[in-house]
Parts: structure tokens; C-alpha cells; sequence
């Protein structure tokens, strides 16, 4: 059992859900995020700014297998080829020790 991370610009919801079920990984959560590049002037400069800089984003996590995480990888490997933005799906695997 491993836990499986995507990230995605909001727009791609649709598009990384089809994914996941492509995938045949049905039990998912998904969690909207503000994702940011790492650009201290502008975060410094906006502090206490009610303006948003970030971007909207969306988390996806799942628990699964292997088998599913490498079928889920090489979807994502071909959304991001053939995409028009410069916004990549991001995916991390992280192992689980221990699950009850």
C-alpha cells in the first residue's frame, strides 16, 4: 500500500479524474490549494495583500498499489506530453508503513 500525490492546476480537474479512473483507482480524495513558484519579492511584497497571487490548484491523494500507481504515472507522462501550458501535472509516490 503506498499513498499516491497529484497536483494539478484547477482546470485539469476533469482531465486528472479521468486519469485516476482510467487508472482504476475509484477511492480518491481531492482538496483545492493555492499553488505558488518560489519568487520571495512577490510573496514578500504581498504579505499582507488581500490580493491572490497564487495559483489555483487542486491536490488529489489516494492510497493504492503499484500495479495502479504505474498505470496512473504513464497517463500523467502522456497528459503532460501533449498539453499547451506550461502547468505539468505533478504525481509522488510515498510509502506506508503502517495503515489500520
Amino acid at each position: 500500500m503506498k499513498l499516491v500525490l497529484v497536483t494539478a492546476v484547477e482546470e485539469f480537474q476533469k482531465a486528472i479524474l479521468k486519469i485516476f479512473k482510467k487508472a482504476s483507482i475509484e477511492n480518491l480524495s481531492v482538496t483545492e490549494i493555492s499553488g505558488f513558484k518560489n519568487i520571495p519579492s512577490e510573496i514578500a511584497s504581498n504579505w499582507f495583500s488581500s490580493a491572490k497571487n497564487g495559483n489555483e490548484s487542486i491536490l488529489f491523494f489516494s492510497f493504492t498499489d503499484d500495479e495502479h500507481i504505474d498505470v496512473l504515472f504513464n497517463l500523467i507522462t502522456d497528459f503532460n506530453n501533449n498539453m499547451e501550458t506550461n502547468n505539468p501535472v505533478k504525481g509522488v509516490v510515498l510509502p506506508i508503513e503502517r495503515f489500520t
